[in-house]
């Protein structure tokens, strides 16, 4: 029995039409802490510019040991302190007039002012990023109308505490979105058809304030979502576990810097336990040896730097819970109403 085709009328134009509109990333740089860099590449006194969120940065460590990051525009005369600025002690210090700046962005000197501008002895003046030193590693809070941090960096046991090792790291560039590359996680179908696993594991996914918890076919990969720029895997075969930490870092709207570090037990050397910890590892970012599927380095970018953001995607009853995903990360997002609608 074949059915008549449907006749023009009747015909969805606009799900046909979609396509011409779509944009790849129509989406702000989204709210949280973010990975600048690793804490040994920035040395008491060092200075340079960073691009990130959209624009650039002046990043430095004090003398002191602390780290800042600011708008590199002096509020003065808008001279580009990542060109000839210096530190002195606590202080970030403009080339042109050597007016100085602490890490919080307040206005500490002007060394041939006799009256400071009264602005200066109530706020900061110069925009500085709040940030924190954990884990070997610099993250900075991002909001785009410069509110206060409404989380703190969680406790990781595996960067954190003893018993574990593993100084592998990873960085690879992704022509996306930073909430593309999230919305992997939830989407367990493509692992079948893209990624050539056995099968689709079943995903439970719980969204509460900031955070997403993952648990990826019942127990092989339970993981949790800080925000948007803090992700932490553990992976578990035959009893043996590793563990991701992911920190992508959103450069431009359609450009995101992926990171990872990786970890495991520190299981003892030569045992069963560290070779499948090492496969576990190596099956995380590329094709492990003996193995057909292949991890996310091997075949996920030639997706995220070529695909378009669908807002209205068609889903079926195979799919992961995507739809509360984006309800979830869409409050990362300060941004007005006609641009939250397409997300």
């Amino acid at each position: 029995m074949t059915s008549n085709p449907p006749v023009k009328a009747d015909i969805n134009l606009a799900q046909l039409l979609e396509a011409k509109s779509l944009e790849r990333c129509p989406f702000p740089i989204p709210t949280g802490w973010y990975f600048v860099d690793y804490s040994e590449n920035l040395k008491p006194g060092e200075l340079r510019n960073v691009q990130l969120f959209d624009q650039e940065w002046v990043l430095f460590r004090t003398e002191g040991g602390k780290p800042g990051m600011t708008d590199p525009y002096c509020p003065h005369l808008g001279a580009h302190m990542g060109h000839g600025g210096k530190v002195c002690g606590e202080a970030l210090r403009c080339p042109f007039h050597h007016w100085e700046y602490n890490t919080e962005g307040w206005c500490t000197s002007i060394p041939y002012g006799k009256v400071m501008p009264p602005i200066t002895k109530k706020q900061a003046v110069l925009r500085a990023l709040p940030m924190e030193e954990r884990y070997g590693l610099i993250f900075a809070w991002y909001h785009p109308t410069c509110a206060e941090p409404t989380w703190q960096l969680p406790s990781i046991p595996a960067l954190e505490d003893e018993g574990w090792t593993g100084s592998r790291r990873g960085s690879w560039t992704a022509n996306t979105a930073i909430q593309e590359i999230a919305e992997n996680g939830v989407d367990t179908a493509h692992l079948k058809f893209l990624h050539n696993a056995p099968g689709i594991p079943p995903v439970k996914a719980e969204f509460h304030d900031h955070i997403m918890d993952l648990d990826i076919g019942n127990g092989y990969i339970v993981g949790r979502a800080y925000g948007p720029g803090l992700n932490v895997l553990e992976f578990t075969q035959n009893g043996v576990s590793a563990t991701m930490i992911s920190y992508t870092q959103p450069i431009t709207p359609e450009l995101s810097q992926m990171n990872m570090c990786f970890r495991s037990k520190a299981y003892p050397e030569g045992s069963m336990e560290q070779a499948v910890a090492k496969k576990i590892i190596d099956h995380m970012i590329g094709a492990a040896e003996g193995e057909e599927s292949a991890g996310f380095e091997s075949v996920d970018f030639i997706v995220w730097n070529n695909k378009k953001y669908r807002p209205r995607p068609l889903l079926c009853d195979g799919d992961g819970p995507v739809l509360q995903f984006r309800k979830w990360f869409k409050q990362f997002y300060d941004a007005d109403a006609s641009t939250l609608a397409k997300v």
